[in-house]
């Protein structure tokens, strides 16, 4: 791949892939119990939610590219911001689907191929302009990077959005769009975990510098000022669509600041000091841990989620030699105890995996065929490699914290008592991402695959031609399943595709499974409304936090 390309790919996919340091902080010591997982500690029976009040909100960290969405490298810090200032066209319900949000409507024709949107009227950018269909067609232009039509695509977006070939205007809050063959999965796609946001014309068409400084969405908060490392201000949207149960527009809060704050121990002093009062974290040590303790004496309250959350894993380069040798990789994974991991990196909270889908997400299975823990086997399996002159020295990747270096030792001293010789390189998580991209590692620890439909897996997964299939296989099984799980229109079709998808990464053990994380959201004690409004009259929010939660729900109790 050209350095150019790989730079390009860089700066839409360093926030993408979340790493596997941000999920642990290395600490076996459980607090007073695991918390009810979904559920807001200290919100009232019967809500009577106030308006007014200035939220801090501590980030794990800065989204230094900006905020021109179809470009952006967007985290999950990044993606909290994106959900105070900016409205998807769609947002998850759940239950592994998509209802419309910014858009009114979604539907399609009988063959999944001609899908037709239709918005709400009245809504209007934090500038005044109004959202209309050609707004969106512009937007998802953008996001598609058709030629000549704004040039600050992301690669990502380019294949992730390659099925679409066509968006046309139909009328002032219609769009119809096109796709090449049947995609079920369509409206998952126009969520893309949040990223997928409708930009003001005058952001789409300002400089990329202007594009990436000066964010205007129809999101409950409008920008005030951004000084990057240290906040982003916000403000009350007074037009806000979105009407509250007291018949005032959506927000209560007056204002938000987001605050980067990289280190946890910092975030969760903050808030019990009371200099930030939410935070955000996926370190299962500390939910279990210090913001357990807090929440039992009434300091602070919280919400713990693993619905529909991310999968930890070890991703094997397999044009490495020995790497491509699916015995070597067998080994690997019969090395490892992963449930011995769990317990001293998470306390025994997360749920150990064997493939790619957790629980409830289309082509999961409790049994995948991955192979199970066998020290013995790994044993004879690597001095048999090493007899026959076969690679069995290699080098693993993990960022530089001390959470990610304790788990690495472990899991490196596992592999080494099979016969392994594994050596630590210690590099930032940017460093590493790009090393991933080029091509310029063996193994690497990351977090990705939120529990999306799997449809949007194809993007990391399919074998040809694609410049993000970091694990560089081809694999013919898994890329005609990845084909039919997106053109077939039958539930039962897709689920079997992405079940067999599934069983061959059990098979050929491509990645090194490890464990799904949960997220927390920690708030003061006079805080609440970390989920949101209802979806609708008869449907509550889901308690799905992996890339982000609502704002505009959030109130003050003073």
């Amino acid at each position: 791949m050209p350095p150019k390309t790989r730079r390009i790919i860089g700066r839409s996919l360093c926030g993408l892939l979340l790493l596997l340091g941000a999920c642990t902080r290395g600490s076996s010591s459980a607090g007073p119990g695991a918390p009810e997982l979904g559920v807001e500690s200290g919100l009232p029976d019967h809500p009577q939610p106030r308006r007014g009040g200035h939220l801090v909100y501590g980030l794990e960290a800065e989204t230094d590219t900006g905020w021109c969405l179809s470009s952006a490298t967007l985290a999950i810090s990044g993606l909290q911001v994106v959900r105070a200032i900016y409205d998807p066209l769609t947002i998850p319900d759940g239950k592994g689907g998509y209802v419309p949000y910014l858009a009114k409507t979604l539907t399609h024709d009988p063959t999944f191929k001609v899908w037709t949107l239709t918005l709400h009227s009245g809504v209007t950018f934090h500038d005044g302009e109004p959202l209309t269909a050609q707004v969106v067609k512009d937007n998802l232009d953008a996001f598609r990077g058709v030629p000549g039509n704004h040039k600050r695509a992301s690669l990502l977006f380019a294949f992730q959005l390659k099925n679409i070939i066509g968006v046309e205007v139909v009328n002032d809050l219609t769009v119809q769009i096109t796709t090449q063959v049947p995609q079920p999965a369509l409206p998952g796609m126009l969520y893309s975990s949040g990223r997928l946001a409708m930009m003001a014309p005058k952001q789409l068409n300002a400089s990329p510098e202007d594009c990436a400084d000066d964010p205007i969405g129809t999101g409950p908060f409008k920008f005030v000022d951004w000084k990057p490392g240290e906040r982003m201000l916000t403000a009350r949207n007074p037009d806000y669509w979105e009407q509250a149960p007291d018949g005032q527009p959506y927000p209560y809060l007056d204002s938000i600041e987001f605050r980067p704050m990289p280190n946890n121990d910092e975030r969760i002093a903050a808030l019990r000091e009371g200099t930030i009062n939410m935070l955000h974290t996926s370190s299962v040590a500390d939910m279990v841990g210090s913001l357990a303790v807090l929440r039992d004496a009434g300091e602070i309250n919280l919400l713990v989620s693993n619905t529909q959350t991310e999968s930890v894993y070890s991703l094997f380069n397999t044009s490495v030699p020995g790497l491509d040798d699916r015995e070597t990789r067998v080994a690997a994974a019969q090395a490892v105890d992963r449930a011995k991991l769990n317990d001293l990196g998470n306390a025994g909270f997360a749920n150990v995996l064997d493939g790619p889908f957790g629980p409830g997400v289309l082509g999961y299975l409790k049994d995948n065929g991955y192979p199970a823990y066998d020290p013995a086997a790994a044993k004879r399996t690597v001095a048999r490699l090493k007899a026959e002159g076969k690679r069995t020295s290699f080098t693993l990747l993990t960022p530089e914290n001390p959470a990610n270096l304790r788990l690495a030792g472990i899991a490196q001293s596992m592999l080494k008592d099979a016969g392994f010789d594994i050596r630590l390189e210690v590099i930032s998580e940017a460093d590493l991402v790009q090393r991933v991209i080029a091509g310029d590692y063996e193994v690497a620890a990351f977090r990705n695959h939120p529990g999306e439909d799997p449809d949007l897996n194809y993007v990391w997964w399919y074998g040809e031609a694609n410049p993000v299939n970091f694990g560089r296989f081809n694999d013919p099984v898994i890329n005609d399943n990845l084909d039919l799980g997106r053109s077939a229109t039958d539930p039962n079709v897709r689920r079997k595709a992405y079940e067999a998808v599934n069983r061959q990464f059990g098979s050929e053990v491509w990645n090194l499974w490890l464990f799904q994380t949960p997220w927390a959201v920690a708030e003061a004690a006079t805080v609440h409304g970390i989920l949101g409004p209802p979806l609708d009259a008869k449907t509550p929010a889901p308690p799905r936090i992996v890339s982000g939660h609502p704002l505009s729900g959030i109130w003050i109790d003073p």
